[in-house]
């Protein structure tokens, strides 16, 4: 808000509403604009659009915002002006963001052309939920640092430099990226000094000191053996499905092939989309399947469970005996990390599973926060909007399914609980 007052000071171009939606008239010239302000970041903020009119919408940061609202202010968009006052010159969405990782949406749309306009086809590749007309363009950033960097000419400037030569401001202005790197990790000036995809550690990997990525991480792609059971780790627990898929080689080393990971999907599109990616990848395989024991739960508003979906495509899902408890799951995947076999890693996971990799390497963690003592971190994984959690759920499963767990406490049946003596009676 501070920096669109910024550009639109409201004693020259209207006044701003103060209760929300904040609105703001402005008009200069032949120029009258509406600009409303609104919260957009969760899903449940889709309702928001309902009845909503506008000409276009402009998302900031949008990294942080699902790919389903972003596909639901499509269908809003172009709606104002009406036709017998003229109509659209031009509709649309605008978003800018500081660069995802590789895993997220946007990385698909913009790189990997998955999703991309095909003129000849005259149709979005692949997305049947997009309409046909509908075409992405994206503009990357130079690095702050590059010869052809951006708005160096405006940064760190004062009244006295602006009179300067314009190599003199842009000089002075790389100094606003100099200074900014100081003491931040290579992941973090990728990201916000040269526009690089990367992602930036929120809180404590879960797996820290037992993910290595240079060996537990293939840098190619891991086909199936032939003939050999593929182990299908599911977890269904919210609007997010995923999967994960797993084989045992003759060594016992366990080989991550696949994952599948899904945004806003229900559990009989899920089915659906779980089906047919087990057509095509896995063909001359058996799999099995293990997921979350709550998937064969009831669900509230009918007596069917998630596996009951799953099972009418097809899909016999077992549960995950003793998969409930999420600190004996999170050992049996340290134990396979930490496993060894004729000196080479006895867990290898495939090229292909970036969200995977990505919560090995911290996007799946522990929330870190401040106490009295100083700070501290979550008991359990952070869950909340976290596709790298469904996916290390669903790997958990699997590990489950392929008899870890049971491994893991045939290793600690020596262990025993001691009480220590306290050496006095709560009761006197």
């Amino acid at each position: 808000m501070a920096t669109w007052d910024d550009w639109f000071p409201e004693e020259i171009f209207g006044h701003r509403s103060r209760k929300p939606p904040y609105t703001q008239k402005i008009a200069f010239g032949d120029v009258k604009l509406e600009v409303i302000f609104m919260a957009l970041d969760k899903p449940a903020d889709e309702k928001k659009l309902l009845s909503f009119e506008p000409t276009g919408i402009f998302f900031n940061e949008s990294r942080e915002i699902e790919l389903g609202l972003i596909q639901a202010a499509t269908s809003r968009v172009g709606r104002y002006p009406k036709a017998d006052k003229g109509g659209c010159t031009w509709s649309g969405i605008i978003l800018d963001t500081n660069p995802p990782d590789d895993s997220h949406w946007w990385y698909s749309f913009a790189v990997e052309d998955k999703w991309r306009y095909d003129p000849s086809a005259k149709r979005m590749k692949d997305m049947s939920e997009f309409k046909d007309s509908e075409r992405w363009e994206f503009f990357q950033q130079p690095s702050g640092l590059a010869d052809d960097a951006e708005n160096l000419e405006n940064l760190m400037q004062n009244q006295e430099s602006m009179l300067l030569p314009i190599e003199e401001r842009r000089k002075r202005g790389r100094g606003y990226y100099e200074r900014m790197i100081a003491g931040k990790t290579e992941e973090w000036i990728n990201v916000y000094v040269h526009g690089k995809y990367g992602y930036i550690q929120k809180g404590k990997p879960v797996f820290e000191n037992y993910w290595n990525d240079d060996l537990h991480y293939s840098r190619e792609d891991i086909k199936p053996i032939p003939g050999k059971t593929v182990v299908c780790g599911i977890d269904c627990s919210g609007r997010n499905p995923a999967a994960v898929f797993c084989q045992r080689a003759s060594n016992e080393r366990i080989l991550v092939l696949s994952e599948l990971s899904t945004e806003d999907l229900s559990a009989e599109r899920f089915a659906e989309v779980l089906k047919r990616y087990v057509l095509e990848h896995y063909p001359d395989n058996d799999v099995v399947y293990y997921g979350d024991p709550a998937g064969g739960w009831k669900s509230q508003n009918n007596d069917q469970t998630y596996n009951d979906v799953l099972r009418s495509k097809g899909m016999l899902v077992q549960p995950a005996n003793d998969g409930l408890r999420i600190a004996p799951r999170l050992e049996a995947v340290k134990s396979v990390c930490s496993r060894l076999i004729e000196g080479q890693v006895g867990f290898l996971v495939s090229k292909g599973c970036k969200v995977l990799r990505k919560g090995f390497n911290g996007g799946y963690f522990f929330k870190q926060f401040n106490t009295s003592g100083g700070k501290d971190y979550s008991p359990e994984p952070d869950k909340r909007g976290n596709r790298c959690a469904d996916i290390h759920d669903s790997l958990q499963y699997a590990l489950v399914g392929m008899g870890e767990l049971k491994r893991v406490k045939g290793r600690n049946k020596s262990m025993v609980t001691e009480f220590a003596d306290t050496g006095f009676d709560i009761y006197e």
